[in-house]
């Protein structure tokens, strides 16, 4: 009987969702990635100023912007920047509480999720640990296809969070834990727990990815 090689793996498309935690200002980066092909599908910034010191109303805005991030783009993995450890401890309490918000919003979805301390990001990215925010800006706009400068998020967390989901894609999901799952298979698997449908193409692709068995 003849036999026939098996024919080769298809390179799925995996969304990842970066995140850089910010009390003040949040950001946020979305791409998606097929084989080595990376294409960012937003990046930009919560703006949490608005809600001055009241830090309650803050960790909700958080929260209920992630929801709707997960529901609009439905990532497959989550990367967040780890908490930089400064001197000032009430800031750090704060910092801490805000990325664990945006954890706890992607693990309500069970999406698995990743940290990275802020020199692994750079170092992933520039080559070199210490860079500077607008070298990290700088060297993305050279990696990636990015709107025009003119048109692109004014501050720079928003690059940032784009860092932290390409420091995330370069480690090729070595550090997600294995059993993960996508929020695609928890719409699947929980068609009750959804308010409303998700709408747009995107939402049909994730119903349709097969999910790895670990």
């Amino acid at each position: 009987m003849a036999t026939y090689p098996s024919p080769a793996p298809l390179d799925l498309p995996k969304i990842i969702m970066g995140i850089d935690p910010g009390t003040q200002i949040m950001g946020y980066a979305v791409i998606e990635v097929t084989g080595q092909r990376v294409q960012v599908l937003r990046y930009d910034v919560i703006n949490l100023k608005a809600f001055g010191s009241n830090h309650a109303v803050k960790l909700k805005k958080i929260f209920d912007r992630m929801i709707q991030l997960i529901e609009e783009y439905l990532p497959d993995e989550l990367a967040i920047e780890a908490p930089f450890y400064g001197a000032n401890v009430q800031s750090m309490l704060k910092l801490g509480r805000a990325q664990g918000v945006a954890i706890a919003a992607c693990l309500s979805r069970d999406i698995p999720f990743v940290e990275y301390a802020p020199t692994k990001v750079k170092q992933s990215v520039t080559g070199s640990g210490s860079a500077s925010k607008e070298q990290v800006a700088h060297m993305l706009r050279q990696t990636l296809t990015l709107p025009p400068i003119e048109e692109a998020p004014k501050l720079l967390d928003a690059t940032d969070a784009l860092a932290v989901a390409l420091c995330h894609h370069y480690q090729k999901g070595n550090n997600v834990k294995a059993g993960g799952k996508s929020w695609g298979k928890f719409l699947a698997e929980n068609p009750n727990k959804v308010a409303a449908p998700v709408a747009g193409k995107k939402a049909v692709v994730a119903r349709k990815k097969p999910v790895a068995k670990a």
